[in-house]
């Protein structure tokens, strides 16, 4: 394993203010009277948005393991960019980025490399990354209203967030939204942090991917990700029958009503079905 190495990050206040002030909203809970009802705001709204990040960011744009026409794949990118994770043009041209280097010197967010904080968030706050390769997601690039959706990438969040607080009210949309959104940043971003120096290895990658139960849990079956990392363009990433993947089973569901199709199942080199 290598050693991390020591970085001066560059941070962008445009970014990293949002960001924390965020963060600081959080304990606006401690205004409002607790009912269930809010947890429920919490876990919806969370679940539902860690779909989008894992079918939509992931799956769909950043690897193309399943397709979807275009009215659907532009509800999926707004879905997805409800999270506040940038836009959908960025983020699957950084994550393809990242699986060509994956845990080498030239990986952005490498745990291995930088440790941590960067693989955690630092990245992202960074001023580094502000920009993408067009080039890198070309494919979905040529589409001009997910170029719009990337640009306006904020748009999403802010309809989102003002559709929650128009149904539920100032609780609700601390609960469904503030609250909801940092607690899918942080899980998401332990895909970065986490799966790649934490869990077991059921195959030889050149990178330290992991398989780990806890965050395939938390991210509806992120957490496979020695396995994602071994067979990247399948659209299955746990491929044990208890390897619980949610995301998987969605998008099954959903291909039964024709929203998609074409799902790429797990192969291992030289054969055709996925492991039993």
């Amino acid at each position: 394993m290598s050693e991390s190495v020591a970085r001066t990050p560059r941070y962008n206040r445009v970014t990293t203010l949002p960001f924390a002030l965020m963060h600081v909203g959080v304990l606006a809970v401690f205004f409002f009277p607790f009912h269930w009802s809010l947890v429920a705001w919490l876990a919806g709204s969370y679940y539902l948005r860690m779909f989008a990040v894992t079918a939509g960011y992931h799956r769909f744009f950043s690897h193309r393991s399943y397709r979807m026409n275009r009215f659907w794949q532009f509800v999926l990118a707004f879905l997805a960019q409800t999270s506040a994770q940038k836009g959908i043009l960025w983020w699957a041209s950084h994550h393809r980025h990242h699986h060509l280097m994956s845990d080498r010197k030239a990986d952005i967010h490498s745990a291995v490399q930088e440790g941590f904080w960067w693989s955690h968030v630092g990245w992202i706050l960074s001023d580094e990354y502000d920009d993408y390769d067009p080039a890198a997601i070309a494919d979905f690039g040529k589409y001009p209203e997910l170029r719009w959706l990337d640009k306006y990438h904020l748009v999403p969040a802010v309809v989102y967030g003002a559709a929650i607080f128009l149904i539920g009210g100032w609780d609700a949309f601390v609960w469904g939204f503030v609250c909801a959104t940092v607690v899918l940043y942080h899980g998401t971003f332990f895909i970065n942090s986490l799966s790649h120096v934490w869990g077991s290895r059921r195959f030889p990658t050149p990178d330290e991917s992991r398989n780990n139960f806890v965050l395939a849990l938390v991210t509806l079956g992120e957490g496979w990700h020695n396995n994602h990392h071994f067979y990247m363009s399948s659209v299955r990433q746990g491929i044990r029958w208890w390897e619980v993947d949610i995301t998987y089973y969605v998008l099954t569901m959903l291909s039964w009503v024709g929203i998609t199709y074409d799902l790429r199942p797990f192969r291992l080199p030289g054969t055709h079905d996925h492991p039993a």
